[in-house]
């Protein structure tokens, strides 16, 4: 496939191409004539350039578009078989890959492929290598892989392609080290941001300011901020984790005291649930911790899904310092919707009620009467075709 465009920044048919495409992806199928319109292009030009995007593959004739009256047009959309993307969210002892057609249609997602990355350039190799065995265990061809995106917890730069947390080398940025060992165009970015962008762009209609908190091991926040991803000057935005709002006096793993993250993520429950086990407040977890002393935050959490009271309060303290947390937020931005994902959604009504409890005593109420607040539709699988479609965006040269 003829992929010159994707690095004409300067050419105006290649700008042109990038519309209708962005068009395509945002509303399905159009019209030549719908087209023109939209673009303000002549009816010669956009012809020209459709011919030319089905030459390159991107496009396809999608035949007659029916009318109440006169002769019918022609419509064009994404072709989907034009080559695929693969996202890759990484997480402490696994990670996640989800394949998109063309389309940005999820077509493949493989969960909890065990791995413990470190911070080293053999580990790294290693990731890639079985990134690309377990795309061809799906039976599709490497070759047609138009871009890979990778996200992973804590800071990075997807503009540089920095990483805070992993540096591997000190000669390359992290993702030109993964460009160079998957021989493809590669995106790096925040996994919170990864999920604000797939749960967007997937299940999101009629709003343009959404915030994504993602309650995992950490707490972590993307935010789309009229339609488009909010990255900060430097890059780094979304540190809900490290915002200063408890007054618990716990040391952070910023090193400092009072973060939301503190009380308010899996970290959080972890030590809660320790802690009150230790002092001999019975569960159904309470025989599994005297054999071990500890017990897994996976173990907690399908506690809460069993109705095991302990670990219900604990979900329930979680979702109250949430709540307080997101109290802040709608006060601060005004958003339309806050989504909250993670591993800790399986708690259900037992974190969301206290969550939406803590926002009605502490927001104001006429800024948070218009927020919607939910959980993530795509569950585990946000991150990696968020993943996905940032690595075609990227590809692509369209705006986030």
């Amino acid at each position: 496939m003829n992929r010159n465009f994707f690095s004409e920044t300067d050419s105006k048919n290649a700008a042109l191409k990038r519309q209708i495409i962005k068009l395509c992806i945002d509303s399905g199928s159009y019209s030549i004539a719908d087209l023109s319109a939209r673009i303000n292009a002549s009816v010669p030009t956009v012809t020209k350039l459709i011919n030319e995007l089905i030459d390159e593959s991107f496009l396809q004739d999608l035949g007659k578009q029916g009318t109440s009256g006169g002769r019918r047009p022609s419509i064009f959309g994404l072709n989907p078989d034009a080559g695929f993307f693969v996202g890759v969210d990484i997480a402490r002892q696994h990670f996640h890959i989800a394949i998109c057609d063309f389309k940005g249609e999820l077509i493949d997602f493989i969960q909890d492929i065990e791995f413990v990355l470190e911070d080293n350039p053999e580990s790294f190799r290693s990731l890639c290598r079985m990134i690309r065995s377990s795309v061809a265990h799906t039976g599709r061809d490497w070759n047609q892989v138009l871009g890979v995106g990778v996200s992973l917890s804590g800071r990075v730069n997807p503009e540089k392609g920095y990483s805070l947390t992993y540096f591997v080398t000190e000669d390359i940025p992290l993702k030109d080290f993964f460009q160079r060992e998957l021989d493809v165009p590669v995106s790096i970015e925040n996994d919170s941001r990864a999920m604000a962008y797939g749960e967007y762009l997937t299940c999101v209609k009629d709003e343009k300011d959404v915030i994504f908190i993602n309650l995992s091991w950490g707490l972590g926040m993307g935010m789309i901020l009229d339609g488009r991803l909010y990255y900060g000057k430097s890059g780094f935005s979304g540190e809900i984790g490290h915002f200063p709002i408890l007054d618990n006096d716990l040391i952070c793993r910023c090193g400092k005291k009072g973060c939301l993250e503190t009380g308010a993520s899996g970290s959080a429950l972890h030590r809660m649930i320790v802690e009150r086990l230790s002092k001999g407040q019975t569960s159904s977890l309470s025989k599994r911790f005297a054999e071990r002393g500890d017990v897994t935050l996976d173990e907690i959490l399908k506690a809460v899904e069993d109705e095991d009271v302990l670990a219900i309060d604990g979900i329930g303290d979680i979702g109250d310092a949430l709540g307080r947390g997101i109290a802040g937020i709608i006060n601060i931005f005004n958003p339309g919707l806050v989504i909250v994902g993670g591993r800790l959604i399986v708690g259900g009504d037992y974190l969301m009620y206290p969550i939406k409890t803590a926002v009605n005593k502490l927001s104001l109420n006429r800024v948070s009467s218009d927020t919607t607040i939910q959980f993530s539709k795509l569950g585990r699988k946000a991150a990696s075709i968020g993943d996905c479609l940032l690595s075609r965006s990227k590809l692509l040269g369209l705006p986030l």
